[in-house]
Formats: C-alpha cells, sequence, structure tokens
C-alpha cells in the first residue's frame, strides 16, 4: 500500500539504466549551469595568482586577480574556463591550461526532506552520492521508513524519480543504491506513521488496529491483527471506506476465496473500516 505521505511522490519511476549510465562527476555532460553564490576552485598552471576559490556574485560575475570581473552565469564549467583562457591568452601568456571545478552548487542546491536530522536546503559540492547527501543532512532518524524518493528536475522541465531501498544503501550496501546526485535533486525519506484501520463484527479482537505504514496492510492482515473469524463470521466480508467525512464506499470480497488464493487479498487503506457479519446459516 502506498502510504499518504509518499503517494505524492509515487508517480513513475526511472530506469535504472539511465540513471547508471550517468557520470559520477557532477551533473551529465557538464550540463549544471554556474549561478549567483556557487563556489568555484580555479587553476592556472601558468598564473599561480589565479589559483583561487572564489564565488560567483549576485550580479553574476567572477571576481579575479589580474583579470578583474568575468562574466559566469549561465555557463558550464568548461565554458567558463575556456573564457579565463581566451581573456589570458590575450592579456598575459601565450598558452594557459585553465581548470575550474565547482566546490559549492548553491545556486541549484539539493534539498532532503523528511526523516533525516537536519531537512532542508544543502550546498552542493558537485560530486555527491545519495550515502554523501544523507551524511551532510546529519543522517536518517529512527522514524525512517523502507525507501528513499529522488526527484530529478531536467533543465527542459521534465522531471524523473528514482526510488531505492535503505536496506540496500545502508545494510546490503549495493553499489547501484548509491546513485549519483545532482544539482537541485529533491530527495525524500518518507517517516513510517501509524495507519489505523478498523476491524468490527464478528472476529475475535474487534476494534480499532494500527499498522506502521511500511507495512502491507491486507484484508488478511487485517482479519489476522483482529484474532480471526469467529465462528459465526458470514463469508462475504465488507470492506466501509471513506470519501471525504464519510464512509462513502462499500467493497464486498469472499474470504474463504481471498484465503483460497482465488481472488486478490485486497490492500486496505487508512481509515478503512472492515465489517464481518454474522452468519444467517
Amino acid at each position: 500500500m502506498a502510504a499518504p505521505l509518499s503517494r505524492w511522490l509515487a508517480l513513475g519511476v526511472v530506469s535504472w539504466l539511465s540513471l547508471r549510465a550517468a557520470p559520477a562527476q557532477g551533473p551529465p555532460g557538464g550540463a549544471y549551469r554556474l549561478g549567483p553564490r556557487d563556489l568555484l576552485r580555479i587553476e592556472v598552471f601558468e598564473v599561480p595568482e589565479l589559483n583561487v576559490d572564489s564565488r560567483v556574485s549576485e550580479s553574476g560575475d567572477v571576481s579575479l586577480p589580474l583579470i578583474g570581473d568575468v562574466a559566469a552565469e549561465g555557463l558550464t564549467e568548461a565554458e567558463f574556463a575556456a573564457r579565463l583562457k581566451q581573456l589570458l591568452e590575450a592579456r598575459y601568456v601565450n598558452r594557459a591550461a585553465v581548470a575550474v571545478r565547482i566546490l559549492e552548487a548553491r545556486s541549484r542546491p539539493i534539498t532532503l526532506l523528511g526523516a533525516v536530522r537536519q531537512p532542508g536546503n544543502l550546498a552542493f559540492p558537485g560530486r555527491w552520492t545519495l550515502l554523501d547527501a544523507i551524511t551532510a543532512a546529519g543522517g536518517l532518524t529512527e522514524s525512517h521508513g523502507d525507501v528513499i524518493y529522488i526527484l530529478r528536475r531536467a533543465e527542459n522541465g521534465l522531471t524523473d524519480q528514482l526510488s531505492i531501498a535503505v536496506e540496500d544503501l545502508l545494510v546490503r550496501g549495493r553499489p547501484e543504491a548509491n546513485v549519483p546526485i545532482r544539482s537541485a535533486d529533491l530527495v525524500n525519506i518518507p517517516p513510517r506513521v501509524e495507519i489505523s484501520v478498523y476491524c468490527l463484527g464478528e472476529v475475535r479482537n474487534p476494534g480499532e488496529i494500527r499498522f506502521k505504514s511500511t507495512d502491507r496492510i491486507t484484508l488478511l492482515a487485517v482479519i489476522a491483527r483482529a484474532g480471526g473469524l469467529s465462528e459465526r463470521a458470514a463469508k462475504k466480508i465488507r470492506i466501509r471506506r471513506r470519501a471525504g467525512e464519510s464512509l462513502g464506499r462499500e467493497l464486498v470480497f469472499d474470504y474463504k476465496a481471498v484465503l483460497a488464493g482465488r481472488e486478490p487479498d485486497p490492500v486496505i487503506e487508512e481509515g478503512d473500516v472492515v465489517v464481518v457479519k454474522e452468519s444467517l446459516f
């Protein structure tokens, strides 16, 4: 059953192949565009004075020794390095080898939500994995659920989503679960919450039954938690489902057919009322 807190993220799953093909060194194809507050490391072998860490200003420029202010906003690392190379070769040296690397991508930070100790935006250094991001947010809280969702927005406005099992990442340590993180990613770790359903009528322990949101909650699980059916129980079981403020829908299932596997075991949702009536015969 999809938990209510994570249902808004359960709209689609991006293929593993597309994510595993992405390079571990930041955004694919150097697609990240520099923006205000990004911190850059600039290295010029021929001009040691330019080996500095410098932040892009709010106006989109980088202030450098010898050169002054250079427009950087909207350029990739490679494009900005090419611009610096052109300026240096026009003014100071015959040939320049320039390297530019993002230390913090503050113009497009990553966001961690849910069951982490320090949720919010994180300045992205450009070369993080999922485990790096979770560690930077203080790690998971004890209430974390079983799945991590990564919502990824492309520059063309399209959105992809990936779901990672917490056990694969933290317990089994599977390398494919520790995916590269990109700038502007939203990482959501929904916490476990308690879900209440009700079982009334001919069961041994009628009343409210609580499940964790990470449990698979089905009709058979509810009946089992209620101690099983009484000897007087009818074979038809009704599930009354909320529609707004009222129990607007009633679903009817054949208990023996479900138990025998001839019919699927229906999923129970938050607030459902399972009613087991007394048999007339």
